[in-house]
């Protein structure tokens, strides 16, 4: 038994260092022609409406607030200054989502965004997003890039197609440190033992909310629903999944749906391999539980909790239960997803040396 899972481990270190280190330079390399085209257009944003500030900054190596959807699909989050007093309220009537309500009316021209805000005093998520929106259109209209950037038609998200080959999505965000929110107040769950200063660790990450259509809220048309904002756990997610072997499983698993689980419909995406490695973490709270020898285990674990959630069509967020990452998926796309991850996992655990060709 330990033989066969030394053979595992030894198969997917070498799966880690040949095909996901590949992955992640050619990824890197694509990130610095992307934001090289995104920054110089945010700039010219900022010239004609400087409260929309870049916050596209490189940091060893890293640029803070974008994710990698995909290979060739990415989201910037532009962090807006946060001026005035607003209440922020998840009372769970708008699954992962919250509104920002001005705490005192009468400060309503305190605000940096007083225009956005709605009669009934509400921070208006979709508003915001309109308005930078049209800015970015028109910046794309004259800026030189205009050969190889167009704007993706047909959503209120601001989407840019740069090359034909990249869709790069950027999003306007209020980043909220030192508050937790009330919808996540079940975590940590009382019988897990975290230790508290991971805890306090993955707290202090807070949240961003961001200006984009809510899945959860599809065909809702209240003002509400229009005004509110996405929760976001981004960082918070990051400092849970540091140490041990919880990156390179991350890494993996990405890699393993880029080159097999990319299929029709879009059933799954990095996101919910993110999840999963939450949830993992959650099941294996102890560091000896991430040591290296370990990596088959947690990797075969994360496999057969991903065929549960397509087979049951539905996968929690890990610190929003009661939103469903599967909404709006069709069940065939889950359905074929399924099959594909059972295969998948069939071939790893059977047969470790198949990564060479997987």
């Amino acid at each position: 038994m330990i033989a066969a899972q030394a053979k595992l481990v030894y198969h997917l270190n070498k799966y880690y260092n040949e095909k996901c280190q590949a992955r992640k330079a050619a990824i890197a390399k694509t990130i610095r022609e992307v934001c090289k085209v995104v920054s110089d257009v945010l700039k010219e944003v900022e010239v004609q409406e400087p409260r929309f500030i870049s916050s596209l900054n490189e940091m060893d190596n890293r640029y803070e607030g974008l994710e990698v959807i995909s290979p060739t699909e990415f989201e910037v989050v532009l962090y807006l200054n946060q001026m005035g007093v607003f209440n922020f309220v998840d009372d769970g009537s708008l699954p992962g989502c919250a509104v920002l309500k001005l705490s005192d009316g009468r400060k309503r021209s305190m605000s940096l965004w007083v225009e956005f805000i709605t009669a009934s005093g509400y921070s208006s998520a979709r508003k915001i997003r309109s308005r930078f929106q049209t800015l970015v259109g028109q910046t794309v209209d004259k800026c030189s890039y205009r050969d190889v950037v167009k704007m993706v038609a047909d959503t209120s998200e601001v989407k840019l197609r740069i090359r034909d080959r990249y869709v790069v999505q950027i999003t306007p965000a209020f980043k909220c440190t030192g508050i937790w929110p009330r919808s996540a107040a079940h975590w940590p769950l009382p019988h897990i033992p975290w230790g508290p200063n991971r805890v306090a660790e993955v707290k202090a990450e807070g949240f961003n909310l961001l200006s984009k259509e809510c899945h959860s809220l599809a065909g809702k048309q209240s003002s509400a629903e229009s005004d509110a904002w996405v929760l976001q756990f981004a960082e918070a997610e990051n400092r849970l999944q540091m140490g041990g072997c919880r990156k390179k499983c991350l890494s993996i698993l990405k890699t393993l749906r880029d080159r097999h689980l990319e299929l029709p419909g879009q059933p799954l995406n990095n996101y919910h391999m993110k999840t999963l490695v939450s949830y993992e973490c959650e099941k294996h709270p102890r560091e000896s539980d991430w040591d290296e020898s370990c990596l088959g285990d947690r990797l075969n674990g994360i496999l057969l909790q991903l065929i549960s959630c397509l087979q049951c069509r539905r996968c929690p967020h890990y610190f929003l239960p009661n939103l469903d990452l599967f909404q709006g998926k069709p069940h065939s796309a889950l359905e074929n997803a399924a099959k594909q991850t059972w295969r998948l996992a069939r071939e790893i655990l059977t047969n470790p040396k198949s990564l060479e060709k997987l």
